[in-house]
């Protein structure tokens, strides 16, 4: 039985403990509800979780634990001189059987010895399937069915059930965390094999990027340029020039849409405005280099302006129109928040409209208006689609943004892709920029964050 086919099957004795537990509830309280400590949906939860808990964990380690010890069985089969082989040759033996064994490559004109291998690997899976299959649905059958003749008048499901909800609950919580320590660990300790092979001074200050290094030592290849400041250059520029397309665009419009706009505008028009905001980054990727790059060629030849056919003003004035919906939708947010009565007041007292937005509303909202701006700078530091698209992958260090430029996330990006060796310098580099990217971005969500909980403190 497949692994899916499997949790299904779980579910559905869960689904039938659950109306056992209940009914037995009813039984066992002779009618009289009162009888019981806790409601009969409680019991009928706790037998639901003794039925499938225990099966759905044991089936998650074993499907995790079984590729590892199948591809070993499968290797100790293989001949002599297939097992001697460097383990990258024989990874790639690996895949080849993997592929044999999915039907992703012809068996005709196969190795004998690999064809067997794939057998086995078939037949190793399909016995521990069957006994993944026994073992879980007997655990699950004899644990629910002990679980149902526990139920008696007296027992306190109720706390068993809701102790049980908190413990995955707090397990739930906890992978966001796990996850994120595990991300840092991972880029740190590549970052910190890249940085014995250059010096960080070299990466932090060096003023020339070109990390084309040679993949054997019997190459003639360049040593590589590893100095991060033209890559972190360009991602400034294009990052201020959609922050100036953004801000103004988006504050401007979450001020109308709030304090001007009347009820029906504001309903037709913050939903068209948000659009923008689930348009894929490859579409704007493509509306960058096709329309808008082309735009500033011909417009710059036409005043005598030499601008390149991938240029930072692209792809910078594209990425504010996609960060614009991000600016408006917390702005707008931040404007609602201030009170009404500060508006009333400032009336009150004979200001206008417009002096009560700009002398009262706005230095009141400025704070989470910052904290937006802050996100907003995160969010477009961290694009990548629409800067391959319509900035290119020259390292420049320029400050003209008619001129093609590269950002950090390009340079992951162009690092990671293909066939890569994780232990030559220009592999390893794409994890320090990301550990430097990281760096930025967690401290502009820390000083959104400060900034956010303070303005919430000043009016809650």
């Amino acid at each position: 039985m497949q692994g899916s086919t499997l949790v299904i099957t779980l579910l559905a004795l869960a689904t039938l403990a659950y109306y056992a537990g209940r009914s037995r509830a009813f039984a066992v309280a002779q009618g009289k509800l009162r009888n019981l400590h806790s409601l009969p949906i409680y019991y009928g939860l706790y037998t639901a979780i003794w039925c499938a808990a225990p099966g759905l964990l044991i089936a998650a380690v074993w499907l995790m634990l079984e590729p590892t010890l199948i591809t070993k069985m499968v290797l100790g089969g293989l001949p002599d001189n297939i097992r001697q082989l460097d383990k990258s040759r024989l990874t790639l033996v690996l895949n080849d059987i993997r592929n044999l064994v999915h039907g992703h490559a012809p068996s005709a004109d196969a190795d004998p010895a690999l064809l067997k291998a794939a057998e086995h690997y078939k037949s190793l899976t399909a016995t521990s399937h069957a006994i993944l299959t026994i073992v879980v649905l007997s655990i699950a059958a004899a644990l629910g069915w002990l679980a149902l003749t526990r139920i008696k008048p007296h027992q306190r499901a109720r706390n068993t059930v809701e102790t049980l909800l908190v413990a995955f609950l707090k397990i739930c919580s906890s992978i966001a965390i796990v996850t994120t320590i595990g991300i840092v660990l991972s880029v740190l300790f590549e970052s910190i094999r890249f940085f014995e092979a250059v010096p960080v001074t070299d990466f932090l200050f060096g003023l020339k990027w070109s990390p084309q290094t040679a993949i054997r030592a019997d190459q003639v290849g360049s040593s590589g340029a590893f100095g991060m400041v033209p890559v972190m250059a360009g991602t400034l520029l294009i990052t201020f020039i959609a922050m100036l397309v953004a801000v103004p665009v988006g504050l401007l419009s979450a001020i109308y849409l709030s304090e001007y706009a009347s009820p029906k505008f504001r309903a037709a028009a913050k939903p068209l405005l948000e659009i923008l905001a689930g348009v894929p980054t490859v579409v704007y990727g493509f509306f960058a280099a096709l329309t808008v790059a082309p735009f500033i060629r011909d417009a710059g030849q036409a005043l005598g302006l030499d601008v390149a056919s991938e240029s930072a003003l692209a792809a910078g004035l594209v990425m504010g129109i996609m960060i614009i919906p991000f600016v408006s939708s917390l702005s707008d947010d931040v404007i609602n928040a201030v009170p009404q009565a500060m508006r009333d007041g400032a009336y009150a007292l004979g200001a206008t409209q417009s002096e009560t937005i700009r002398k009262v509303i706005f230095p009141s909202a400025l704070p989470g208006i910052i904290a937006g701006v802050l996100l907003a700078v995160s969010r477009a530091i961290g694009e990548t689609m629409i800067v391959v698209m319509a900035a290119g992958l020259a390292a420049n260090l320029t400050a003209n943004p008619l001129e093609a430029v590269t950002t950090v996330t390009v340079q992951i990006v162009t690092l990671l892709t293909g066939d890569q060796e994780f232990d030559s310098p220009k592999t390893l580099a794409a994890f320090a920029l990301g550990l430097v990217l990281f760096i930025i971005t967690l401290i502009l969500n820390v000083i959104a964050l400060h900034v956010v909980r303070k303005y919430r403190e000043q009016y809650e």
